[in-house]
């Protein structure tokens, strides 16, 4: 039996992408979300999530090019600053520092973990100024970080990922002492058609994955006006919402814990 965390990005995006998150959490189709604290509506939202807890781990989704219909960074600009030298840890820390301080506001605790939208939180300031503000806000009892190592290796956009920043960040989260998971999954280019389709995506994954590894997804039950991967979206959540999934998780031997060496959670029908 493998136990694999799956985590849905994106909470307090929008209300279509909460929705989707709040069912499949009480269906018990999700174990962990990680909340973007600098969405308008994050003070709505967090209210949703106390019923969900400990069932659901919540944490925070570090944010720096979503800026919710204002001018934002593109990704590709955060990424030439990150590695030309220009973005500063200390400005780093202090933006992980004002959405951790909205997240502790309106959830009413700490967060469980942490990661980045874009996953941002590997890029070398990023990283830098994460690795600080965990031991200066925390120490001991910091929260868990998402480890964006893939179980498996490839050309492809996993393994890209990994060598912008994962194989870095995971030996520092090690050296740190750091709760991390072992291996990371759900990358894809957000093109499957159908929900069969990305249930192959699902299958593949959660076959390759390793005990102890995160999964992540970004279910909606509608549309999200504007986004980039809207379509996507709704695919998957019809799909982490139908038998097929239950289905798949039974076959496979993969139950959904809510982080790293976390107790199971029980799915429902």
């Amino acid at each position: 039996m493998k136990h694999i965390t799956l985590c849905a990005d994106d909470f307090a995006l929008h209300p279509a992408v909460d929705a989707a998150v709040v069912a499949l959490a009480q269906a018990a189709r999700l174990s962990a979300t990680s909340c973007m604290t600098t969405a308008p509506r994050w003070p709505q939202a967090a209210q949703l999530l106390a019923p969900l807890r400990p069932a659901l781990q919540v944490g925070l989704h570090w944010n720096l090019t979503e800026g919710h219909g204002q001018a934002a960074p593109r990704l590709v600009q955060v990424l030439a600053r990150a590695y030309s030298g220009q973005l500063r840890p200390a400005a780093m820390a202090e933006s992980l520092h004002r959405q951790l301080d909205a997240f502790e506001q309106h959830a009413g605790t700490p967060p469980d973990f942490i990661d980045g939208h874009q996953h941002i939180h590997q890029l070398p300031s990023a990283r830098t100024a994460l690795l600080h503000v965990l031991h200066q806000r925390y120490g001991t009892q910091a929260p868990w970080v998402r480890n964006t190592v893939p179980a498996q290796w490839g050309a492809n956009k996993a393994t890209l990922l990994a060598l912008l920043g994962g194989w870095s960040l995971r030996r520092a989260l090690a050296r740190e002492r750091l709760r991390h998971h072992r291996s990371f999954a759900g990358v894809y280019n957000f093109d499957a058609p159908t929900p069969t389709a990305y249930g192959a995506h699902m299958a593949q994954w959660l076959h390759d994955a390793q005990d102890g590894a995160l999964l992540m997804c970004h279910p909606a039950n509608a549309s999200v006006p504007g986004d980039a991967i809207a379509s996507a979206r709704t695919t998957e959540y019809a799909y982490l919402a139908s038998p097929a999934f239950a289905e798949l998780l039974q076959r496979l031997g993969v139950q959904l814990a809510t982080g790293p060496q976390a107790a199971p959670l029980q799915i429902r029908s």
